[in-house]
């Protein structure tokens, strides 16, 4: 399993220990220090759309009003931190977050 995030998001070491604990191999991609590819980030936009953007996030809040108006894929390629995160797949199923629903899809 891969989760996407970001080493200093507390919902993503929540996640990936508990995954863990599981018995759930879990590879972290460090969506900054490891950026995603146009292709990635194209995936995850066609799975989740804008939702993908965290528009509560301090990082949202401070941008310019002409990248808030960009598209998603724009806003991600400039500042990877704004992902909502975590992001999970096993390779055939994303999912987007860390709420009990997906806590239970994934066994943890």
């Amino acid at each position: 399993m891969i989760l996407y995030g970001i080493p200093t998001c507390d919902t993503c070491k929540k996640a990936q220990k508990a995954l863990s604990a599981a018995g759930i191999e879990v590879t972290f991609r460090d969506v900054r220090a490891d950026p995603l590819s146009p292709s990635e980030w194209q995936t995850l936009l066609m799975e989740f759309g804008d939702a993908l953007v965290n528009h509560n996030s301090t990082t949202w809040r401070g941008l310019s009003d002409w990248m808030k108006a960009s598209d998603a894929d724009a806003q991600l390629d400039a500042h990877p931190a704004l992902m909502k995160r975590p992001v999970l797949t096993d390779g055939e199923t994303f999912t987007l977050g860390w709420d009990a629903t997906i806590q239970a899809k994934w066994g943890a």
